[in-house]
């Protein structure tokens, strides 16, 4: 059977802890340049998937994507060479961040955070799922019926890649990092630091936030905003639901200074 370790029993010295440190950290690097060096050869086809959702908001044939200085096209694939590097180096670099903090942590704590681990990449995808086949064409249809006649003169869609790029990033990395909100939150019940009761109690402020948050980290549109807020409130009542469930099987767990003396009872 599967067991985790306790906390190691041996106590290394502060130069150690940061020798260990760097040996982690340039694995992780080392991790990210050999997934930019794999990522660099394919960064067109890559910046080709992240336009599709542009390429279909346009009429069939219509639409193109232009580069306002020379050099714009080639920093474009440098940047999504890094983007798609990080992704691909992620599993690497959290394994190598879990294998620096998991000897300071007791077996207890190991298995708490273990879910979060797993779960928190899941719902980072979940997020950049939504965002890409969801909510980025429905937000560039939007943003395209602009175009059209405006005082005698023709109005058109000329997106930059640069500015393109950008945008697909803010997208993919708002929703993926919000959808984190489950993680967070029980995080900090397990933590002991919030409840069920507090956060229920603070349903409607958290609303407010949550809507706020959309309104800051997506393009200023009420359709992104929406879309992205939608999604956090359900992931929400959620969270307090699987805090309420914990809670509920933590009472009915018995204390463990109480298992112990049952045991040594005659």
């Amino acid at each position: 059977m599967f067991k985790v370790p306790d906390l190691d029993e041996t106590e290394s010295p502060l130069l150690d802890h940061l020798i260990e440190l760097r040996r982690r950290m340039m694995r992780a690097v080392l991790a990210l340049i050999v997934a930019f060096a794999i990522c660099m050869p394919l960064s067109d086809k890559i910046f080709g998937f992240l336009v599709r959702p542009l390429t279909q908001a346009f009429p069939p044939g219509q639409g193109k994507i232009i580069y306002t200085k020379l050099y714009e096209a080639f920093f474009v694939e440098i940047k999504v060479a890094i983007f798609a590097a990080f992704f691909l180096a992620f599993p690497i670099i959290a394994n190598q961040l879990w294998a620096f903090v998991a000897p300071g942590l007791y077996a207890k704590e190991k298995k708490a955070f273990l879910p979060f681990l797993f779960a928190s990449p899941i719902l980072f995808v979940a997020g950049a799922s939504l965002a890409y086949f969801v909510v980025m064409p429905t937000a560039f249809k939007w943003f395209l019926g602009f175009e059209g006649s405006v005082g005698g003169l023709e109005q058109e869609a000329l997106p930059a890649m640069g500015e393109y790029l950008s945008l697909v990033m803010q997208f993919i990395l708002a929703f993926g990092i919000s959808f984190q909100l489950p993680v967070l939150m029980l995080l900090l019940n397990r933590a002991g630091i919030v409840s069920h009761v507090q956060m229920s109690g603070a349903r409607r402020y958290m609303i407010v936030a949550i809507f706020i948050v959309a309104a800051v980290i997506t393009p200023p549109d009420i359709v992104s905003q929406l879309m992205l807020a939608t999604p956090l409130i359900l992931l929400f009542e959620g969270s307090l639901l699987l805090m309420r469930l914990g809670e509920l099987r933590a009472k009915s767990e018995p204390e463990p200074e109480l298992v112990e003396s049952e045991s040594e009872a005659p």
